[in-house]
């Protein structure tokens, strides 16, 4: 749920990034974290394991500038990949306005892929959300890998993507699609804002 701070005049909105184990997502805050300028983003929390899993999430609050008069500031979160931290999953999920499903695309990954896109629409029917209304784009990961391993765009649309929603090809590690799903999921974000304020 974004907060709106009429004193300052900022809107916060919360992104969450979701997926399997090893997918990308911290992959794809650290691109973002060391390509925004200092004075537009915050310092980046991260809490990982021995193995450099994150355990809880990372937390990158970012500024993209103003609208309606109003500073928007997201902050980007993402949920440890293995199943077992599911209660974490849904503590971090409470109260996002947006979330980033970062697929991996190595056609032996495609079950696990699967198995954390329903784990996140069962853990958003938990809390009276669902997959049609709140904003959500997928990125499939790893396109950069050899063409053999991989799961083309079509074909992980066919698989995961069952609502037509926005997705995007990524190599997270070199930033092809970082910025691309970044932008599309602040869009959905703000215009679903945009919609509530004006009903």
């Amino acid at each position: 749920m974004s907060l709106v701070n009429f004193t300052t005049r900022e809107i916060t909105c919360k992104i969450v990034y979701y997926g399997p184990g090893r997918s990308g997502k911290t992959t794809n805050l650290q691109y973002i974290y060391g390509r925004v300028p200092d004075d537009r983003r915050g310092r980046m929390v991260s809490l990982a394991t021995e193995t450099e899993r994150t355990l809880f999430f990372d937390f990158l609050p970012l500024e993209l500038g103003t609208i309606s008069g109003f500073t928007t500031r997201f902050h980007l979160y993402t949920v440890p990949g293995q199943v077992y931290y599911n209660s974490t999953r849904k503590l971090v999920l409470q109260g996002a306005d947006g979330v980033v499903f970062v697929a991996d695309s190595q056609v032996r990954q495609l079950d696990e892929n699967i198995e954390s896109l329903q784990n996140l629409q069962s853990n958003l029917i938990e809390m009276d959300d669902d997959m049609r209304s709140m904003p959500l784009v997928l990125q499939y990961n790893k396109q950069d890998l050899p063409p053999q391993l991989i799961l083309r765009p079509p074909e992980l649309d066919e698989a995961l993507n069952f609502w037509g929603l926005p997705s995007f090809p990524s190599d997270a590690l070199r930033g092809l699609g970082v910025f691309e799903t970044l932008k599309a999921i602040s869009e959905r974000v703000l215009r679903k804002l945009s919609e509530e304020a004006s009903q």
